[in-house]
């Protein structure tokens, strides 16, 4: 890549990225490798478990797409494909395993039936926050946990998206205490859903471009999805008038860029940079844009559209956490795999956790 391509693309990324600045994107994003104009030009198919140009993961994933494209000097071109336009929202992972694509852009948890340890590489209920988690893949061994786990699969993820801390989801009826949680249905994948059906509730799996039309119809009497800017442009206000907070079933919102191995060993090492550093980029440049986004979305949920904030009653909350250790625990009993990841991430939960509460919660309690 030429002096003035590199320039370019650190200083515009793609669309909205030269907010990022050279901080935001990282030492692995600042070292991306020039890329010849004469290399053998490539193109990959990214599809995705999100409606196009979705706010949060759906933009996400086209960012990516266009980062990649222009790092590499269009020596590696990334179309994307929203949900449905090649496969269906829950089957991009087997689609890169089988070589219909070279590349998804998803979330690990739909891949819970597959991988039991998967949601790990999401958001585990009252487990790490996004910078905690982000210091566990890449400081605490969890991003070699990750290519193991998905190895058998021909598969490899990188970090390539976050939406940040998530609300607890979107309810058609108040929520009073722990007897309103019996019998509820709520579209909540992932490890929430397992302690949901402990609570009695019932847990239902859509995939989020089905999720309004279920609360429209009364299949579900609650969902949850991500924060206020991506859920706003879903329109469940519309149909679900009660807000609640906290997301204690996901506070992080890490999503994964799955590539297929034998797609990636094909590039040229070059080109492996620009596909990882790209991740990296992104991954950075999203948290930050969904708490920016996240704060105006939430104020005028609130003020324009007449939503109802509420936080869960504390009963709730207490047989949620009470409930979690539980979950994680019976289901290591019966996976190895999953026992050894979690074992790393309770050791990651434990370092990080003082100063987590020394630093920043001791903080933000004296900034009030």
């Amino acid at each position: 890549m030429s002096r003035l391509s590199r320039r370019r693309f650190l200083a515009t990324g793609a669309t909205g990225a030269g907010a990022l600045g050279a901080g935001a994107l990282g030492a692995g994003a600042l070292a991306t490798p020039n890329v010849a104009r004469a290399e053998t030009a490539r193109e990959w198919r990214m599809v995705t478990s999100w409606p196009k140009n979705l706010p949060g993961p759906g933009v996400t994933a086209q960012r990516l797409a266009q980062r990649i494209t222009t790092a590499s000097n269009g020596a590696l071109t990334v179309k994307v494909h929203a949900a449905g336009e090649i496969v269906p929202a829950l089957e991009v992972f087997d689609a890169v395993q089988s070589g219909t694509a070279q590349m998804a852009h998803t979330a690990s948890f739909f891949w819970q039936g597959r991988f039991a340890a998967a949601p790990f590489f999401t958001a585990v209920p009252f487990g790490l926050t996004a910078p905690e988690h982000a210091a566990w893949i890449l400081h605490g061994g969890g991003q070699a946990l990750w290519d193991e786990l998905y190895a058998p699969a021909g598969v490899r993820a990188f970090m390539a998206g976050n939406t940040g801390m998530q609300m607890g989801g979107w309810f058609t009826r108040e929520i009073h205490s722990l007897d309103d949680i019996k019998g509820l249905k709520m579209r909540m994948p992932g490890l929430g859903g397992a302690i949901l059906r402990k609570l009695g509730g019932a847990s239902v799996a859509l995939p989020p471009g089905e999720i309004f039309q279920a609360l429209q119809s009364g299949v579900v009497d609650a969902a949850e999805f991500l924060g206020p800017w991506s859920d706003m442009a879903q329109g469940f206000y519309r149909v679900a008038p009660y807000y609640y907070a906290p997301g204690f079933h996901e506070p992080n919102g890490t999503g994964e860029c799955l590539v297929s191995v034998a797609a990636f060993a094909e590039l040229p090492e070059n080109l492996q940079a620009v596909v990882a550093d790209c991740c990296a980029a992104e991954n950075a440049f999203s948290v930050a844009e969904a708490d920016w986004m996240n704060g105006a979305a939430l104020d005028t949920l609130v003020r324009e559209h007449g939503v109802n904030l509420r936080s869960f009653p504390q009963d709730v909350l207490a047989a949620a956490r009470s409930a979690a250790e539980g979950v994680l625990d019976e289901a290591a009993s019966g996976d190895e795999m999953f026992a050894k990841i979690l074992a790393s991430y309770r050791q990651a939960k434990t370092r990080l956790a003082g100063w987590t509460k020394t630093g920043t919660v001791s903080f933000l309690e004296a900034r009030g």
